[in-house]
């Protein structure tokens, strides 16, 4: 039987309870919903990347994107993607940058989407998280 793996990137702190940022068992990789913090600093607590839904989703974006390469997966390995909005406005403007980040970073066909309207802690507008299945 194969084990199960917890993945957290460098780029990361370690969870607020008792969960990973992502775990793979055989060729499944499951990323936990992400949310627009900036790399960890030691001893620092997490600092969203900006009040902007833009600078929020990119770096939301790119913290999935680190859990995935911990596993060795790539955005081409994602099957399923769920995003978490806070505001019903900022559905065009997330499908912009959405659709303008996975045109530079997609080779594939892309991943089943699913968005969602949600409460998330103060200052955060978005949360993302994906499951991927490897080749091997």
């Amino acid at each position: 039987m194969t084990d199960k793996i917890a993945l957290t990137p460098k780029t990361h702190t370690t969870p607020p309870a008792k969960f990973s940022h992502g775990v793979k068992k055989g060729n499944i990789l499951q990323v936990a919903g992400q949310v627009g913090f900036l790399p960890a600093e030691e001893g620092k607590p997490p600092t969203p990347a900006g009040p902007t839904l833009r600078e929020q989703t990119l770096q939301t974006l790119a913290n999935v994107k680190s859990v995935l390469e911990e596993g060795g997966a790539t955005w081409d390995d994602v099957m399923m993607i769920r995003v978490y909005l806070t505001d019903v406005d900022h559905f065009a403007e997330m499908n912009e940058i959405y659709n303008a980040y996975f045109a530079e970073h997609l080779t594939a066909a892309p991943a089943a989407r699913t968005t969602v309207y949600v409460g998330l802690p103060a200052g955060l507008l978005i949360e993302i998280d994906a499951l991927a299945v490897l080749d091997s």
